[in-house]
């Protein structure tokens, strides 16, 4: 199959971020100027301007990206996973592996996590995104049949999702040799709570879960997602 032809205002675009990324790695993001990354870009200042007004739209733009190129591998182990363990180790630790050549600047990202700052994960900026991502844990919960009390089935796939945002958290600050602190964490907190939701599937224990499923409804109210 031929390939499609990139219009040079893509390629552009896409030759820009891949300098601010770059630039990001070599300086640090907030040491990082727009001037540096067109420079890098080999292209005038007011071209970089021109594509993105600011290094917040460069994230924007680089956020957009890894959800794209992850997609696929996403999908691949949704579909040859049989339990949520699996899936869940799937879906982490291709996350991690993906985000590892730029952990400093996620690192230097973490200083945006209040939900006023559009580039938090949290913003209203950043909704599309985080909506699309937990798609893919509502598939793992689904797809893996689990039997939980209907006060609480409906949310954990935003619980599982900010797990998985708690311990990108720890991962970037993690300073142990190849993040072997993150890895143990991951491991055992993730045994932790499939040892949990198998109790919540027991029917004798489910009336244990129903504070749980109060307070889950008292801070999401309607909304599971």
């Amino acid at each position: 199959m031929a390939r499609r032809a990139i219009p040079k205002s893509e390629e552009t675009r896409g030759r820009i971020l891949a300098a601010a990324l770059k630039v990001f790695r070599e300086r640090g993001f907030d040491a990082a100027t727009m001037r540096e990354i067109a420079a890098e870009a080999g292209v005038a200042v007011g071209a970089a301007y021109y594509y993105f007004d600011a290094k917040d739209a460069l994230v924007m733009a680089f956020y957009e990206q890894a959800q794209e190129e992850m997609a696929p591998a996403l999908e691949e182990i949704l579909a040859a996973s049989k339990t949520l363990e699996q899936r869940m180790r799937g879906i982490i630790g291709q996350k991690l592996a993906y985000f590892a050549p730029n952990r400093a600047l996620v690192s230097a990202l973490t200083a945006h996590i209040d939900p006023a700052h559009p580039l938090s994960p949290f913003s209203r900026a950043t909704a599309p995104i985080r909506d699309r991502d937990l798609g893919f844990f509502e598939r793992a919960v689904v797809e893996s049949k689990l039997r939980l009390p209907a006060a609480i089935l409906p949310y954990l796939p935003r619980l599982l999702w900010l797990y998985q945002m708690g311990l990108v958290l720890f991962w970037v600050y993690d300073r142990s040799p190849k993040q072997e602190r993150t890895e143990m964490l991951f491991d055992k907190t993730l045994k932790m709570m499939l040892i949990a939701i198998r109790l919540a599937e027991l029917p004798p224990l489910r009336p244990l879960f129903k504070p749980a499923g109060e307070l889950l409804k008292a801070i999401y109210g309607g909304a599971t997602c």
